[in-house]
């Protein structure tokens, strides 16, 4: 299966470059897998959609502001992005410019509350990166660091709040899961209120998430690895909602990786963390997921290819072809789809 056969034209205006004034007020396209009917709604009519017994399942992580800025002692800039916390203090990063940031250099953040020194340089060009400090190194984040917005998104973004769900809990990831974008916590508590359950899994989004796809072959893309754990009380939620029959809906790619890594054949989840590269396209057969909603993904991406292999190349692809038609915005802060 060769990648250029999950490409559409997308023209640069459509790619959202702030978010929606209100976050369920975005639009939503419905595509009905069984029918092939399309149809286009805004984001707050998904709880018409939404069945008594149905279970939502959402990423909490939250987005941490990791992309800093520093000086060395030489007085020269320097930019580093926070990827993954490898132990205590000690991250792997992603520094600029990367050729002037040796093993041994330091450098200083925020008129000196926040130090760094460059441990190691790891396969790929990262670094391991020890950083020193007084008191709480997320709040530090919150004082210094700013939202790392995907490299498509060129606006400053106004509120940081925006590029994180309204149920975010716990710190991990350089990216929004952001098909949780679109709800509000009203929203969350009307879906409550008709019998619709809410289970939640943690999944850090890591930026490789937007690293794109360099093989020709499909199958040949290796997949970046996540971490994850889900809790028994969600557990339970998703496991009675595949007992009654009813439906598994993820909230976004980031859920919907974290439920087919853990279900076993029959759909059913335990408690567990772990690391995921799972890697979903056309030819996989679902065993948890019975619905999904998600956001408009870049044209040749690991994210198009998990839509296509759930709701079908040829729909998925005419799908976003009528997106663009219908002027739809695009990506992180752009519109939702439900596949049903």
């Amino acid at each position: 299966m060769q990648v250029s056969e999950f490409n559409y034209n997308l023209p640069e205006e459509l790619i959202a470059q702030v978010p929606i004034k209100k976050r369920d007020e975005s639009r939503l396209m419905v595509l009905d897998r069984k029918e092939k009917t399309i149809e286009h709604k805004t984001f707050k009519d998904i709880i018409d959609f939404l069945e008594p017994g149905d279970c939502l399942v959402r990423n909490n992580t939250k987005v941490i502001p990791a992309r800093i800025y520093g000086k060395k002692e030489t007085g020269a800039n320097v930019e580093i992005l926070l990827l993954n916390n490898i132990e205590g203090d000690i991250w792997e990063s992603i520094v600029r410019p990367g050729n002037k940031l040796h093993v041994g250099t330091k450098v200083s953040f925020g008129n000196g509350i926040l130090k760094a020194e460059i441990l190691e340089i790891m396969p790929g060009g990262t670094r391991k990166v020890k950083f020193e400090y007084e008191g709480i190194f997320n709040e530090i984040l919150d004082q210094i660091g700013l939202m790392p917005l995907p490299p498509y998104i060129h606006e400053e973004l106004k509120e940081k709040d925006r590029y994180q769900t309204v149920y975010a809990k716990y710190n991990g990831s350089a990216a929004a899961p952001t098909a949780g974008l679109h709800f509000t916590q009203e929203l969350l508590d009307k879906i409550n209120e008709k019998g619709v359950k809410i289970a939640n899994v943690t999944l850090h989004v890591g930026i490789g998430t937007f690293r794109p796809v360099k093989e020709n072959n499909v199958e040949d893309h290796e997949m970046h690895s996540e971490h994850y754990y889900i809790k028994q009380e969600d557990v339970d939620k998703i496991n009675e909602t595949k007992k009654k029959g009813k439906r598994v809906i993820a909230v976004g790619t980031t859920s919907c990786r974290v439920l087919e890594t853990i279900a076993d054949e029959s759909g059913f989840v335990k408690p567990t963390e772990g690391d995921t590269k799972i890697f979903i396209y056309p030819g996989y057969k679902f065993k948890c997921l019975d619905g999904l909603i998600t956001n408009f993904h870049l044209p040749q991406s690991t994210l198009l290819m998990l839509v296509s292999a759930l709701a079908g190349k040829e729909f998925i692809l005419n799908a976003y072809n009528e997106a663009v038609k219908e002027k739809y915005r695009f990506f992180s802060f752009g519109d939702a789809m439900f596949i049903k």
